[in-house]
């Protein structure tokens, strides 16, 4: 962690996020607040003894606060003895990327990419459905995650993955010529688009659960309800509406996991095939990059737990290359 010493006797203080926390009864009967607070440098465990709401404020999980305290070796490990706590404030200007795990790219960037290529398409109505919808959505879009627990559950992960499936796509078509380019890049950016109402998500950028439309329905399912709607608002020929809303109901592939139908023509598969090939790696990247060289991983839920190893031929460091 990250701290400011205040004077000799290990009092410091310093923002950070708090990773978890839970309100406990002491033996004496007192409340207090078990945290796990951190930052980009990592993270400490802290106590607030006889806590109280009205005099503390009351505090939730993916929160940015400024807290001052005395550190101190409890079990071998340092824990915080928190004195003072507050929220952040505008006047602090702190940014949310230094406390979350973010995309190596800023939101605006990646935002102001993708609005870019649909502002050239050809197409007229996939050009304005396209736009109209990044347009409606901007501010989430900077920081939202594409994921609560799985890939891409980071700050900016959503328009992560959304751009790097673009960039898969333009690969594709160059390989392919006869696939409609704008069809399946336009099916790429409003994919995943309904995950801003999937999820419940704090302005750090970081998931907290899903909302209960989320629970529900799911983003495939809304995903094309959020199409059909901005169709009709707009004007758009009920065929390329439906073309793009099969793409959303069936990116998922399979019914088992999870689409609504399967692709059922070539832009649509691709999509599903892209969408799977960039969850994948991600998780993948994941996993080795926390591994030692030569050895193999933790068993991976979202690999069908499988163990990858750690080949140690190249540099796993090396950013995702979008720009």
């Amino acid at each position: 962690m990250n701290f400011t010493p205040i004077d000799n006797n290990s009092l410091v203080e310093g923002f950070c996020i708090i990773k978890n926390v839970e309100k406990k009864t002491s033996s004496k009967g007192d409340s207090y607040l078990d945290m796990t607070l951190g930052d980009a440098d990592g993270e400490i465990n802290a106590k607030l003894w006889r806590y109280s709401p009205e005099i503390h404020g009351e505090y939730d999980a993916n929160q940015i606060v400024k807290v001052r305290g005395t550190v101190s070796q409890y079990n071998g490990s340092d824990q915080l003895r928190v004195e003072r706590i507050r929220p952040t404030s505008p006047e602090d200007n702190i940014n949310p990327e230094d406390f979350v795990k973010s995309a190596k790219f800023s939101g605006e960037d990646m935002y102001n990419e993708l609005f870019s290529i649909a502002e050239n398409f050809k197409d007229s109505d996939l050009k304005q459905i396209v736009c109209e919808i990044l347009k409606d959505n901007r501010l989430k879009l900077l920081y939202w995650p594409a994921a609560f627990k799985l890939h891409h559950a980071v700050r900016g992960g959503l328009l992560l993955h959304t751009l790097t499936i673009v960039r898969l796509a333009e690969g594709v078509c160059k390989i392919y010529p006869f696939v409609d380019r704008e069809l399946l890049i336009s099916g790429a950016i409003l994919h995943d688009i309904a995950k801003l109402c999937e999820f419940e998500v704090a302005e750090t950028g970081i998931a907290s659960g899903y909302s209960i439309e989320g629970n529900l329905l799911g983003h495939l399912t809304m995903g094309a309800m959020i199409i059909n709607k901005y169709a009709e608002n707009l004007g758009i020929s009920k065929k390329t509406a439906m073309l793009l809303e099969h793409m959303v109901l069936s990116h998922h592939g399979e019914p088992d996991y999870g689409a609504a139908v399967r692709p059922s023509f070539i832009e649509a598969e691709l999509l599903s095939e892209l969408d799977l090939m960039d969850s994948r790696v991600y998780e993948m990247h994941e996993a080795v990059s926390s591994t030692e060289a030569d050895n193999f991983s933790g068993k991976l839920w979202a690999m069908d737990n499988r163990k990858l190893y750690n080949h140690n031929r190249t540099d796993l460091d090396k950013t995702v290359n979008l720009f």
